[in-house]
């Protein structure tokens, strides 16, 4: 019986457990610096991660941002 050749990369996601949209944002290298340095600070792990919570925080309304 011949095996079943794998494709490459990663096996796909079931339905509903992917992260969602992405979001393009282009910044200048002074933003760069200074949201990497921001995301560095927090307790986020990942820039992406600061920037999630940063943003969800400046939808919700929430005063204190420089708590991220």
């Amino acid at each position: 019986m011949p095996t079943k050749t794998r494709k490459p990369g990663r096996p796909k996601l079931a339905k509903g457990q992917a992260k969602g949209k992405i979001l393009p944002v282009r910044v200048n290298p002074e933003d760069m610096k200074a949201f990497t340095k921001a995301a560095r600070a927090s307790e986020h792990k990942t820039l992406s991660g600061w920037i999630r919570h940063t943003l969800r925080t400046a939808a919700n309304g929430t005063k204190d941002m420089h708590a991220c």
